[in-house]
């Protein structure tokens, strides 16, 4: 059974004012926050071990999770500095955390029915990315999705690119030359893809990236939230 990790340490700039007293994963979509549709999903597909890394407003994370915690799922919190450490770089920092490799990474401001028990709990590739048609605000997309295997956008003119979801499964060893700071995720993905070391499968059912006020909004209006 895979551990999983969920970022959740980002200032949530575009969400302002709303995000300045409230984090981004405390956010209300259909009666619960954001980060608890995350956790009733992990829950559901068995796993019980997670990691959350905070930055802004983390005291406020924490305290929540204090109050949610139970038998049933163990959270850890990987503490990161003022500013976050972005997506790699919180990964890196956490990934000692960790208790299983490879493990599930879940970006805390996507809202998704997929149902986490489809994914594989174990891979040869560095990485398995879920990918998603591209939305309004990516139009350009991500990666090329080959079959199962993840291709890099170079080279793919005339071809249609899907945009990574923000859910993907990680063998520690993507990070195995990373040092510690604050790094992105993409390029190390997009290595991974130029060495033929990326699989990934396409998901068509909901997905909101929950970036900006309005599609804060559509994600309060359009999901079905069981």
């Amino acid at each position: 059974m895979l551990s999983a990790m969920i970022l959740a340490a980002g200032r949530g700039q575009r969400l302002a004012p709303v995000t300045d007293k409230t984090p981004k994963p405390l956010l209300d979509v259909g009666g619960k926050a954001l980060i608890d549709h995350h956790l009733d999903a992990l829950q559901a597909a068995g796993i019980t071990h997670v990691v959350v890394n905070v930055a802004h407003l983390g005291d406020q994370i924490i305290e929540h999770l204090r109050k949610l915690s139970s038998d049933s799922i163990d959270v850890l919190i990987s503490q990161e500095p003022e500013g976050a450490l972005e997506t790699g770089g919180g990964i890196f920092q956490a990934v000692d955390k960790i208790k299983t490799d490879p493990f599930l990474v879940l970006n805390g401001d996507v809202i998704t029915d997929l149902d986490l028990d489809t994914l594989p709990t174990g891979i040869e590739d560095l990485a398995h990315l879920v990918l998603v048609p591209n939305p309004d605000h990516h139009p350009e997309g991500d990666f090329l999705l080959d079959q199962d295997r993840v291709r890099p956008p170079d080279g793919c003119k005339g071809q249609s690119l899907l945009t990574y979801s923000g859910i993907g499964v990680f063998q520690k060893a993507l990070f195995s030359k990373c040092r510690p700071g604050r790094f992105p995720l993409g390029p190390l993905l997009h290595h991974a893809a130029r060495e033929d070391r990326l699989s990934g499968r396409i998901y068509r059912g909901q997905w909101i990236d929950v970036g900006t006020l309005e599609r804060l909004e559509r994600a309060r209006s359009e999901m079905r939230v069981p």
